[in-house]
């Protein structure tokens, strides 16, 4: 039975999406591309601290107290396996990134409609992620706690709220109302809570292989920070900023979740 405990975790990620979006509503401008480097690397940052502390490291304990250490076999195949199935994803999707490059399969969609699928794409594992907490939470897991499953979902809220304002500005820019594009932007968080609700009834079925799972999510996770995050804060100027702001977003994540882990 889910609980308001879940629920409103759940909801976190989504809110901070959200909140981002509506800054179209108040701003001027699109966000200059030095800003956007520098909220990409701060996003970066937490997605990998929560992979590996909130995520991998869990997944490893469990499978090793388990199965000793040939446990940790199930752990890499889940990580392998969560990053394939971002690529694949990747690869039938067609999305466009904020630099215009479009990857996917061949479509007539819209810029607009490319990179809002973009988006999703990058917020199904966290979904996924927070899910797997809570439920490793409701299954008595003694390695997951609620207060952990809190943690990692307020750090993906937080990062999350300047993407909601990355997504909701260039739309408005390629010709959306304001209003349209706020409201673009919050849907593009929907599928958070979704993948979360949807990750947690696939869990329940699972109890044994939450090693595995916890480390399918991590290595989605990673693949998104890979593949899209890194070379978007990387490529030309300002990227020192965007160093420093992964630093910044990646010691945060620890920091939550060694102290409500």
């Amino acid at each position: 039975m889910i609980n308001s405990n879940v629920i409103i975790g759940l909801l976190i990620p989504f809110v901070g999406t959200s909140l981002g979006a509506t800054m179209v509503l108040f701003m001027r401008k699109e966000i200059d591309r030095k800003m956007q480097k520098i909220l990409t690397g701060f996003a970066a940052g937490v997605m990998v601290s929560a992979s590996f502390w909130s995520l991998l490291i869990p997944a490893v304990n469990q499978a090793t107290a388990i199965s000793g250490k040939t446990g940790v076999v199930q752990a890499i195949v889940g990580f392998c396996l969560g990053m394939l199935f971002l690529l694949l994803i990747d690869s039938l999707i067609p999305h466009m990134h904020l630099d215009n490059t479009v990857e996917g399969a061949k479509s007539t969609l819209k810029k607009t409609t490319m990179l809002v699928l973009a988006v999703v794409i990058h917020n199904i594992p966290e979904g996924m992620a927070v899910g797997l907490l809570y439920a490793g939470w409701m299954q008595g897991n003694e390695l997951i706690s609620l207060s952990a499953a809190v943690s990692l979902a307020v750090g993906i809220g937080i990062q999350n709220f300047p993407e909601g304002a990355i997504i909701s500005m260039p739309l408005h820019a390629n010709g959306m109302s304001k209003t349209k594009a706020c409201v673009q932007g919050v849907l593009t968080g929907i599928v958070e809570p979704v993948a979360g609700f949807l990750t947690i009834l696939f869990a329940s079925q699972l109890t044994s292989y939450m090693p595995f799972l916890l480390s399918f999510a991590a290595g989605a996770m990673i693949y998104v920070v890979v593949e899209e995050l890194i070379p978007e804060m990387s490529e030309g100027k300002h990227s020192n900023m965007a160093t420093l702001t992964f630093m910044i977003g990646f010691a945060g994540m620890m920091l939550l979740d060694v102290i409500f882990g």
